[in-house]
């Protein structure tokens, strides 16, 4: 009998199982090894002309192009202020959301809806909110009393990216927020109140506790949002297309203009093989200096 049941749970554990690994191996792993393929082609979108076998030119050819070393650039700039100011900034409101205050439902809800608003729609609303004559610089005028000059954020090689970061921060913080504050709510409340008996402060618990116990949700928040900052891409297409004169172009956006507006398929798909293995080496690297650290 216990056989029999072994054998049913595993075979319900596949059919819950199957769907997602078929859409993983159609959408991500099949689409990878074509662009692997493709990427020692000169296959292009649309063109009368056969595909040829370029060999390794295309790669050759990434580390003569300007344009893509000053990309990915921008993307570990990117990626190296939005990760800790964003889980530092998430770890702060779900401490604050995991407090038994009045109203603390809307502040969940309020630093959470960001996250669900479309990434084009923030865009939008930014751009708008970043204008000349937008709520930004209208704001500041007040507040210096008129002495404020007029700054078109956007345009402007010094502030566009530090802007599209901010708004990032702001959109995605929410996110990191619950995932901390489930990781919160799982640490056990007696070893609070034994602290609190042993005469230990907030910083002390929050120290020697909170932060130990939040360990592996902080590995999983800290390599999550290097990810999804190294692939950044629609708010930069929305806002600035790339510029002002390249300071706001990313990798992603580059993969986007050769592949579909220049119709290279076969230079992207070696920029996507490249670019993938980038990340994927960041995010093991993050995944063992952090498991380093939890051993000592």
């Amino acid at each position: 009998m216990p056989a029999t049941l072994s054998k049913k749970r595993r075979r319900a554990l596949l059919i819950f199982i199957l769907p997602g690994l078929i859409l993983l191996g159609v959408f991500m792993i099949l689409p990878f090894f074509l662009s692997f393929g493709l990427s020692f082609t000169d296959q292009r979108l649309i063109s009368r002309l056969p595909t040829r076998f370029v060999g390794f030119r295309n790669y050759v050819r990434l580390f003569d192009d300007d344009l893509f070393l000053t990309s990915l650039k921008n993307n570990f700039v990117f990626a190296g202020v939005v990760v800790p100011v964003q889980t530092f900034l998430a770890l702060c409101m779900a401490l604050i959301v995991n407090q038994k205050l009045k109203g603390v439902k809307f502040f969940r809800t309020s630093y959470f809806m960001p996250t669900v608003t479309a990434m084009v729609v923030v865009s939008v609303v930014w751009s708008f909110l970043y204008n000349p004559d937008g709520l930004i610089n209208k704001f500041f005028e007040v507040i210096t009393f008129g002495n404020w000059e007029t700054v078109d954020f956007l345009n402007n090689p010094k502030w566009a990216f530090p802007c599209i970061m901010f708004m990032s921060i702001w959109q995605g913080a929410g996110f990191q927020m619950l995932i901390f504050l489930a990781g919160l709510q799982e640490i056990p409340e007696n070893l609070y109140e034994a602290a609190t008996i042993d005469g230990a402060t907030t910083f002390q618990k929050f120290w020697n506790i909170t932060l130990p116990q939040l360990k592996n949700t902080t590995t999983f928040v800290l390599i999550a949002t290097t990810i999804l900052a190294l692939r950044v891409f629609s708010q930069v297409k929305v806002m600035t297309e790339g510029g002002p004169r390249n300071s706001t172009y990313t990798v992603v956006l580059h993969l986007y203009n050769e592949g579909f507006m220049n119709q290279k398929v076969g230079y992207a798909s070696a920029m996507t093989v490249i670019f993938f293995l980038i990340v994927l080496g960041l995010s093991l690297a993050q995944r063992w200096i952090l498991s380093e650290e939890r051993e000592v």
